[in-house]
């Protein structure tokens, strides 16, 4: 059996937010990385440095459960009824008519510094390491704490949903603040 396919999925689904975070930050100034069109929300520069620390934060809590011998891999990644629930609810973008906060560990810095792209595109260098350490696991059934709710346990094949999810989410946050026509031009 080759290479599972949710690791060419996912690992395409970084590619892309690598291409569109380059696209939305690349050249910019540290000024125009942190504006915000309103004091409350988040910069461009504030997005990638979220996506930064969550994928940090995920891979660090799943890292410890892929102990031993491999139990063989699986085609896909089918999170369960609650995982399914998690991402549709409180990831996926079309369902976020409301904003939430984002937990304290994955709070984003207040000003970010001009080494913001090149930190996040890091971080998903590490996602692709993580990912093909974990291809040969059933991520369907190991389980790992939630790093921010302990009495929570997803499979590792939902975290892995959550990071790539995620990005997509906070990615067309920084797109939609790149097209505000208030953005400063420089």
């Amino acid at each position: 059996m080759g290479e599972p396919l949710w690791v060419a999925r996912i690992l395409a689904s970084l590619a892309d937010a690598d291409a569109r975070a380059t696209a939305v930050a690349h050249a910019l100034t540290v000024a125009q990385l942190n504006w915000r069109a309103q004091p409350a929300s988040w910069s461009i520069g504030q997005c990638l440095d979220h996506l930064r620390v969550s994928n940090q934060v995920y891979c660090d809590a799943m890292a410890p459960a892929l102990q031993g011998t491999p139990s063989g891999p699986v085609d896909e990644i089918t999170p369960g009824w609650f995982g399914r629930y998690f991402i549709r609810t409180a990831i996926d973008p079309s369902t976020q008519n409301r904003k939430g906060k984002a937990p304290a560990k994955i709070t984003p810095a207040t000003e970010v510094d001009g080494s913001v792209l090149e930190r996040f595109l890091r971080s998903n260098d590490e996602a692709r390491r993580f990912i093909e350490r974990a291809a040969p696991y059933d991520v369907n059934r190991i389980r790992f704490v939630n790093p921010f709710v302990s009495i929570i346990r997803f499979t590792v094949g939902t975290g892995i949903e959550i990071l790539a999810r995620h990005e997509h989410r906070h990615l067309l946050q920084a797109e939609r603040v790149r097209a505000n026509p208030s953005f400063p031009k420089a």
